[in-house]
């Protein structure tokens, strides 16, 4: 048997799930603004490179699409809870809070394939570096 959900629990989530969203929203503007900046590069120098990371770049706009999708559900669903709760609808209130937390796990899983896919990317324009480098050396 588990204790009874109140309302601070949903709502110590709060603060949490801001601040994630906030992240989230640095995230797709920083990568909005190299995608500017790689178009107008492919623009003048047509390197196939920067399509790859280009490429690259829409998966992540993709991905931090659904990361902020699935946190915004997780907010929604977890002030549900709690006005839920409220309102004497414990086990309602409960299986939404449940909820919100399946979906901030979610949220937090697609952050982390979208941070695997940042390092990627930056492989991508290291191996130019070491090309350039061994190229100096020989």
């Amino acid at each position: 048997m588990h204790a009874a959900l109140n309302l601070t629990t949903p709502a110590l989530l709060f603060p949490a799930i801001s601040l994630l969203l906030l992240a989230y929203t640095n995230r797709f503007l920083g990568l909005a603004s190299i995608i500017r900046n790689l178009y107008t590069d492919y623009k003048t120098e047509q390197n196939p490179k920067i399509l790859l990371q280009i490429g690259n770049l829409r998966t992540r706009i993709q991905l931090i699409k659904w990361m902020q999708f699935l946190g915004i559900g997780s907010l929604f669903l977890c002030t549900m809870a709690m006005f839920q709760i409220y309102t004497g609808w414990q086990q309602l209130g409960e299986l939404s809070f449940g909820i919100s937390l399946l979906l901030m796990i979610a949220s937090l899983a697609t952050s982390l394939w979208e941070l695997v896919r940042s390092s990627d990317a930056l492989n991508i324009l290291l191996s130019d570096l070491e090309a350039e480098s061994h190229r100096q050396q020989e």
